[in-house]
Order: C-alpha cells, then structure tokens, then sequence
C-alpha cells in the first residue's frame, strides 16, 4: 500500500542515493542527483513535496508547485526498481488528490518529456488533456516536451 508524507531532510540521502534508472527511461534521473529538480523545488516557496512509501521503502516522490491564477505544477519520480509496477499512477492519483483538496487550487499542469511514452499514457489515462508543447534546458540540454493539464472538476469527475 503507498501512502503519503511531507518529505523530511533524512529522505533526501535516500532519493539521492537510489540507482540509475533503466535504459528506457534514460536522462529521467535528473531530478534526484545534485543540484536537480529535488533541490530546486525545495528551496522555492509554496512547493510541497510528498513522499510515497510502500512499507519501509521509498518508492517514489512527488512536486506541486503552487502558483498565481489557482493552479500549481505537478512532478512525478518513482524509484527505478520499481518502475513499471504501477506506483506512478496511484502517486498520481494521491498526489492530485492532496492538491485538489486545497482550496486554491483549480488546475494542475505538469510537462512530460515527448519520448517518455508511458508517462504520456499514464497522464492521458487520468484525464490530464493537451495543451501544447514546450522545449526547457534540463541540465544542459534541450528537451522537448509536451503540456498537459487536469482541472479540479474533471479529476473529481473521474473520480466518481
């Protein structure tokens, strides 16, 4: 069973210590080594971010950024070993249940990378719709993405 928590400094070692991501899923590390997305978005205001574990392991964790307009960023990593085991999407699922019952938040927008295919399933399967696309340096290389997001009635919609 995956729950939820506020991170705490102590998981940080733990997420940064996790192994390379398989060959599939190349380049998608980059926000738990140094200096990536886990310590960028700790140290901006209104972030939160939550931690899942399974039993005593840390199986993944994950970002909302609140912003102006009712809407906050969504992130997403899951540990490597446990890719493909299906944790992504109840991280998800929890993870925009926890933003929705915030009051100030309507929207919740993310960017996924356009060769991460199962990504791009798992966000069409929650009914995150299309948006457009963009292209941000990740550690110094261009990516190109995709942009995609879900509204508060259309996550309590499916929900139902």
């Amino acid at each position: 069973m995956i729950t939820l928590r506020e991170l705490r400094n102590e998981d940080i070692a733990t997420i940064k210590a996790w192994p390379p991501y398989p060959q599939d899923c190349t380049d998608l590390d980059y926000a738990v080594r140094d200096n990536g997305g886990l310590d960028e978005y700790r140290a901006k205001p209104g972030t939160e971010i939550l931690v899942a574990e399974e039993g005593e392991t840390l199986a993944g964790f994950s970002v909302l950024e609140q912003e102006p307009g009712r809407q906050a960023e969504f992130r997403i990593a899951v540990h490597p070993g446990k890719i493909g085991h299906g944790l992504g999407k109840t991280i998800a699922l929890r993870t925009l249940a926890h933003g929705f019952a915030n009051p100030g938040i309507d929207l919740i927008r993310l960017i996924v990378r356009k060769n991460n295919v199962r990504a791009q399933r798992l966000y069409a399967s929650l009914k995150f719709r299309g948006t457009g696309e963009c292209i941000e340096e990740v550690h110094g290389k261009m990516v190109a993405f995709y942009r995609m997001e879900i509204s508060r009635d259309t996550f309590f919609e499916e929900s139902r």
